[in-house]
């Protein structure tokens, strides 16, 4: 291995990737619990709304995190361009590209949450599904790419988040084959 100029610069971009994964893999999670109106416990279902609101904001300060140091690390070598377009490099391959096209669906998803009070319940729900495309994407972009994708610490990791995530879609894809309970005095 090539002697890295800043080795702490290095740290942080693995780190924050690594964190970033497990937030996003919450985010997705928190988000498919709330459309299933979930609550934990006694507690009011905006408690659940809250903490995905809370846990994506913090997986976004560490994807900043994680994309400035691959920026500024001499090492990684990643120009601005290769973090925002999704396109395959000579180094990484195809995969620094699905960290870039994971990024640009997360902007998207960042910018009209931002705006949401300006758009239509439909748009932003229709954009706002660009969230269960990208948290695939960026696994893979997680799982392809650096030194520690095939160490055994971050293998149990990878696949303790894909098992999450497996497991709370699958449960929201039974609750849509569920009919809706009758309420008490509707008519039938």
């Amino acid at each position: 291995m090539r002697s890295l100029s800043n080795p702490a610069v290095w740290y942080l971009m693995r780190g924050s990737g690594v964190v970033t994964l497990i937030l996003f893999t919450g985010v997705v999670v928190l988000g498919i619990a709330t459309t299933m109106r979930f609550r934990p416990g006694r507690l009011p279902r905006f408690v659940t709304l809250g903490l995905h609101r809370s846990v994506s904001l913090l997986a976004v300060l560490f994807l900043g995190i994680h994309v400035a140091t691959a920026l500024a690390d001499s090492y990684a070598k990643v120009g601005l361009a290769q973090a925002l377009v999704p396109l395959p490099s000579a180094k990484y391959g195809l995969f620094l590209g699905l960290g870039a096209l994971s990024l640009d669906l997360l902007a998207a998803v960042l910018v009209t949450s931002v705006i949401r009070h300006r758009l239509s319940q439909r748009v932003w729900k229709g954009i706002h599904w660009l969230a269960y495309a990208s948290w695939p994407v960026a696994f893979y972009h997680a799982v392809g790419i650096g030194t520690d994708k095939t160490s055994g610490w971050f293998v149990d990791v990878a696949v303790a988040c894909a098992s999450v995530v497996v497991v709370a879609v699958f449960w929201r894809l039974l609750a849509l084959r569920r009919p809706y309970p009758k309420y008490l005095g509707a008519e039938s």
